[in-house]
């Protein structure tokens, strides 16, 4: 077997598209990360995987962390390696994984920046005024927001996937993973007005389109995000992603069980959804400062 870098890059990069099926962003990220290694490799004369070692590996480190890199991208750099030599290791291509005692540099996790319900509600308001279809506005807000799902599973679903009946959603995840979401009556209440004139023909067309009748796409719903928080919110990133962030932040707020949240976000590990329960805890700081006498 050819256990060149570059073949095994190539194989693996087959797995992970292919077989496994992770989505077309993933997919193109460990591409553009693991082409650099191969690179370096080529460049010091690391042709064959097993000659990797874990002094080579932080070597690289110390390679990346000179061109400038953050410290969050080289641990999303080590993230791809990681995966390739775990692949390699089960398949016994290398007999130890030179990554397995390498860390990634300690980073302080930024708090998501959230928008409050009072914004959303104004941007409602905003929606009924706008040229473009306000309907299409309103229900892309209220499925990202009250279903506290991700920009390309909302572009994903199908009229097939909302279950009016249930008040439930199916909603295609990180993975290909399947996961069952509620959507709230009032949700529901937008999306019925949007899809009484624009209402699919078939169960597998989608849900939203746009004004050519095509599927929306990230790009689309960015815009129209980015848009209209920008006129009600000055914070830094006005995403998709904010929208769910906020969703988490206010249901924990409100007294949700953390587990329930990572149900609903689609999280595979709960450290993941933690982040959420900080961001709680800071507003509730900051409001006890603004009114408790004592602070």
């Amino acid at each position: 077997m050819d256990n060149s870098i570059e073949n095994i890059c190539k194989i693996y990069l087959h797995e992970i598209t292919d077989i496994k099926r992770y989505s077309q962003n993933t997919s193109k990220s460990y591409m553009e990360d693991l082409s650099e290694f191969i690179s370096y490799c080529n460049k010091n004369n690391k042709n064959n995987i097993t000659a990797v070692t874990d002094k080579f590996i932080r070597t690289y480190i110390m390679f990346l962390s000179e061109k400038g890199l953050s410290k969050t991208s080289i641990s999303r750099k080590l993230s791809s390696l990681r995966s390739l030599f775990k692949f390699a290791f089960n398949n016994d291509i290398i007999k130890s994984n030179p990554l397995s005692f390498i860390k990634n540099p300690k980073t302080k996790r930024k708090l998501p920046e959230i928008i409050s319900l009072d914004n959303i509600l104004e941007i409602y308001k905003l929606a009924d005024e706008a040229d473009e279809n306000p309907l299409l506005i309103k229900a892309i807000f209220e499925i990202l927001y009250s279903c506290a799902i991700r920009v390309s599973e909302l572009c994903a679903l199908n009229l097939g996937d909302v279950d009016f009946e249930k008040e439930t959603i199916k909603v295609l995840g990180k993975g290909n993973k399947y996961r069952i979401v509620p959507i709230g009556q009032k949700s529901i209440s937008v999306l019925k007005e949007y899809l009484s004139e624009n209402k699919p023909k078939n169960f597998n067309d989608p849900l939203l389109t746009n004004k050519k009748m095509k599927r929306i796409y990230p790009r689309y719903v960015y815009n129209i995000v980015n848009k209209y928080i920008s006129k009600v919110s000055d914070i830094k990133k006005k995403s998709p992603h904010v929208l769910r962030h906020s969703a988490a932040t206010h249901m924990l707020d409100r007294g949700a069980d953390l587990r329930s949240v990572k149900e609903i976000l689609g999280h595979s590990n709960l450290s993941t959804t933690q982040i959420y329960t900080h961001v709680s805890v800071e507003r509730l700081k900051t409001a006890y400062k603004k009114a408790h006498p004592k602070s």
